[in-house]
């Protein structure tokens, strides 16, 4: 499979451990500050950008959820609440995210709903066609191998189902992007220091987000894993992506970009 820029993007670049052993460390260290700063960093807008996500998937009604990549279960409360399927299953390799996952989903009411389970995105432990439709909420950047996980998902989704992604990306308009890089680059880092003690976590989200390929050169990776009818759609001046895609029904021909 091909390998991307990203693919090799680490949280601790002195460490020996391979990129989804590293993902899996740095989120178990920042897992108990990580609700709060993504709130704080991103102003709270954070929640409207996952709204709008799961609302690419209201014309399907999917009544069984794969959360790639679930961290601390808010994609899967807020499916609950929007979609109201009849079972939302969230993977992550972070225990640390997990466990306070749970709890909220405890918290919730939503225990007999959501399952939260230790898993990798590019050994999904799930047969083939097991869920009507699949998210991931700002977790393809720590994909070891971007195309892997991409494929795995597309194996683990029904003819017809529907993969929505939501990511970090690259606003355009000339004026505002010296503002982000700032923030990203340097103001970030420094919060993410004082709030979790983890600095590292934060410099691996500007270079994450700087190396991700974003825009038409994701999609082509879509078209490349078997998605059909792929779009994107900018949100915030472009500083987050929504990107979507769909498994061929039974009787199409799977759409997949050779060579």
């Amino acid at each position: 499979m091909s390998e991307y820029q990203h693919d090799s993007v680490v949280p601790f670049k002195e460490s020996a451990l391979t990129k989804k052993e590293q993902v899996a460390e740095m989120f178990d260290q920042i897992a108990f500050r990580y609700d709060f700063l993504n709130r704080f960093l991103s102003g709270g807008i954070d929640r409207s950008w996952r709204r709008k996500a799961i609302r690419e998937l209201e014309s399907l009604q999917p009544k069984t959820i794969l959360d790639v990549a679930t961290g601390t279960a808010d994609m899967p409360i807020m499916m609950m609440k929007w979609l109201s399927p009849d079972k939302v299953i969230g993977i992550d390799i972070s225990e640390g995210m997990l466990d306070l996952g749970r709890q909220k989903v405890e918290k919730s009411n939503l225990k007999g709903k959501i399952s939260l389970q230790k898993g990798d995105a590019e050994n999904i432990h799930f047969n083939n066609a097991s869920f009507f439709a699949a998210t991931v909420a700002f977790g393809v950047r720590n994909f070891q191998n971007l195309e892997k996980g991409l494929t795995e998902i597309f194996r683990i989704l029904k003819p017809e189902g529907k993969l929505v992604i939501l990511e970090f990306s690259r606003p355009k308009n000339s004026y505002f992007l010296p503002f982000y890089k700032m923030y990203l680059r340097a103001i970030a880092p420094r919060i993410g220091k004082i709030v979790a003690g983890n600095l590292d976590a934060y410099k691996y989200l500007n270079d994450s987000v700087n190396a991700f390929p974003e825009g038409e050169s994701f999609i082509d990776i879509l078209k490349k894993a078997g998605f059909q009818d792929t779009y994107y759609k900018k949100l915030s001046l472009g500083i987050c992506t929504i990107y979507a895609g769909s498994k061929p029904g039974n009787n199409a021909e799977k759409n997949v970009i050779t060579g």
